[in-house]
Parts: C-alpha cells; structure tokens; sequence
C-alpha cells in the first residue's frame, strides 16, 4: 500500500519539473530537445559532422599533396590499396598494403596492368612527416595522420596524373564547404539588409526594393557564368576564380531568405515592444537588430542550413561543366568531370568513390536542415 501511494506522488512530481522546466526553456534549448526526437535528422548531424571535421583536417588527413606535386608517376590509375594485418605469411600489429608492379601487356592493347607482389609488404606507419600545409590556413606543419615512410599508400587509388583519390576528396569536400561557406555569408548579410529595410518601412521603399529582388530572382544561373566565364581571362588563377565563384553565387542566392526577412518584419514592426523601442527613442537600425531580427534568429538559422546544400550543388553542376573551379583546385564538381568516360566506368571505377562522399554532404544538409525546419515550427505534428 505504501508503494501505491508514493508512486502517483512521485510521478507527479517529474512531470511538474518537466513542465517547469518546458516553460522557462530557450527558444534554442526547446528547439533542440525536438530535433533530438528526429532519429534520421541526428544520423544526419553525425555523418554531416564527420564530414565537416574530415574537410577541416584534410592537410593532416591527407597523406600526399593533391596537386600536381604529390602525384606518384610509377602508379596511374592505380587501383585502392586496401591495408591488411594478416597474409599467408602471418599475422602484424601493423596494417600493412602490398607493392605493386606494373608493366604495358600486349593482352590488354599496351594498357598499364597492375600486378601485385605479395611477398613485399609496406607498413603503414601513422603521424609521419610529410609535405608542409597550413592548418586551417595559418598553423604551419608537416604531420600528417597515416602514411607509408617506404612508399606509398593509396586508400582510394589514383587518378590518370597519379595524385591521390583519397587526399583530393577531402579536399574538394574542404573547397566545396568553403565556397558555399562564403556564398552563404553574402546572401546571409544581403537577405537581412534588404529584407530588413524592406519590410520595416514598407511603402514605397518596399515596392522599389522589391521589384530588385524579383529582377535578381528572374536571372537564369547558367547564363550568368556563362557569360562571366567567356569574360575571365585564361590566366587567372585558381584563388581568384575560387573568389569570383563564391561571391556570384551568394550575389544571386539572397532573394528567397530576404522575402521571409520582409515577411516577418511586416507583420511584427507593428507589435507592443516595436512601438514601446521606438518611444524610447531608439534609431530604427537599433530597432531592426536588437529586437525585430533576433524575434526569428532559429528560422534564420534553420534558412541557412537548408540553403547551404543548395550553394555546394551550384558550385558542383558549374564545375561539373566546366563553368566553375578547375584544376589544380580540387573541389567536388572538378573531380565529377573524371567519372564522364565510357572507360572510366568500364575500368576505373574507384573514380565514382567522390560521388558517394558528395551525395552524403548533400543529403546530410538536407536530412538536418529537415529536421531543423520541423523543430523550430511548434505547429509541426512532430512535435506534439
């Protein structure tokens, strides 16, 4: 009898925390504890940050410099290089690939054949110093995760040139990440700028900078770079196309977020605490940042996620066809254009392990900028 009349007491006790705890939570904390009950938009979130770790960290990842300088001549399209412990001839602490001999045989039309030579092993010894890189642009180093001090070792294989498959996807998973980083900021700060101005004053204002907003949602993307890559000089380089790129697409990615910016600031300039800043004597930029736009600061955030796979996609489909980066930059859309041939498909098929990492970085995107959306909406009917 005294368990059936302590238990209600208890139970009652952990939900009235719970509501207390529901009541005075953040408009963040509530908005996490949603997508933590989303199993898809959390698998999504580890791979996504899987992902983004490996393309911070590809220098120290990447055993061998992707460019033309870490190519290994003695091993064109080479097949992956798969590390082992055991063989026939035993068992080692050490993971360890096998060299490899190759020679043109008239069986195969004078192609490269690639044999293996099982009785040389080469160890695979880890944070072994390699080619200087910069760590996230400024720390200067030459350690490198994995590496074969006695050769080379190649997880993903090689391409025609003989640079490294795995090192240039991380890589274009780390250029990829930054222009669409980049591209994002300036849609970012041109959404809330126009949008903001906008949908505070309305009137004619608002006519005017709406009629921009819909002239720049009317230009076609293909024909802009078009046009922008017949007026790019040959000789330009990479770090300038990679600028141009990114800032084309964040000058023709704002319309879509500074609509909803102007949206909600017009239904909300006319609100209590709006007219109480104002009376105060508050300016209306003063307005406008410190209480209008951090009244949606999670749906602005939520915008943000959900476009960023959009910006990557653009700058792949652009590079993809010749439009945007190209080599020595490695970046998704550059490395796309090699898995184009009929031989490679028939031959090289290790050159489609890209394409597997560039679907999940889009995907991830959009299972958590999903996610996301469904949480930060209270009407949702996942989160009743």
């Amino acid at each position: 009898m005294t368990d059936q009349t302590t238990n209600p007491v208890t139970v009652s006790n952990s939900d009235q925390k719970s509501r207390e705890a529901y009541f005075t939570a953040s408009q963040g904390q509530l908005i996490w504890a949603r997508f933590k009950k989303q199993r898809a938009a959390m698998i999504a979130a580890g791979v996504l940050v899987v992902l983004l770790l490996s393309g911070l960290f590809a220098p120290f990842l990447s055993p061998y410099n992707p460019t033309v300088a870490g190519k290994n001549d003695e091993y064109t399209n080479g097949a992956p290089q798969i590390p082992q412990f055991c063989d026939d001839a035993g068992c080692s602490w050490r993971p360890f690939v096998y060299s490899v001999e190759r020679e043109r045989s008239m069986a195969t039309n004078f192609r490269w054949v690639t044999t293996i030579n099982t009785d040389e092993r080469k160890y695979i010894s880890f944070f072994v110093e390699g080619w200087e890189y910069k760590l996230f642009g400024f720390i200067p180093m030459d350690t490198h995760l994995f590496g074969a001090p006695d050769g080379f070792v190649h997880l993903f294989g090689t391409d025609a040139t003989g640079k490294d498959i795995f090192s240039r996807t991380l890589h274009a998973i780390l250029t990829s990440m930054q222009v669409g980083t980049i591209g994002v900021f300036i849609a970012f700060v041109l959404a809330l700028v126009i949008g903001g101005i906008s949908g505070y004053y309305g009137g004619w204002i608002d006519s005017v900078l709406q009629m921009i907003t819909d002239a720049v949602r009317t230009v076609p993307a293909i024909p802009l770079f078009m046009a922008v890559a017949a007026f790019m000089p040959p000789e330009l380089s990479a770090e300038s196309r990679f600028f141009y790129i990114s800032m084309i697409l964040g000058l023709i990615g704002w319309p879509t977020l500074a609509r909803r910016v102007r949206t909600h600031l017009l239904t909300e300039r006319n609100q209590e605490y709006v007219l109480a800043a104002q009376l105060c004597g508050a300016s209306s930029g003063h307005v406008i940042r410190r209480h209008l736009l951090p009244s949606f600061t999670s749906y602005i955030i939520v915008d943000l996620v959900i476009s960023f796979p959009y910006m990557v996609l653009s700058e792949t489909a652009l590079s993809f066809i010749g439009l945007g980066l190209k080599d020595p930059v490695n970046s998704l859309g550059v490395m796309l254009q090699n898995v184009t041939s009929a031989d490679v498909l028939l031959n090289y098929q290790w050159y489609f392990i890209p394409v597997f990492f560039f679907i999940a970085l889009v995907m991830a995107f959009v299972f958590v900028g999903d996610g996301l959306r469904d949480a930060a909406d209270p009407y949702s009917d996942n989160n009743k």
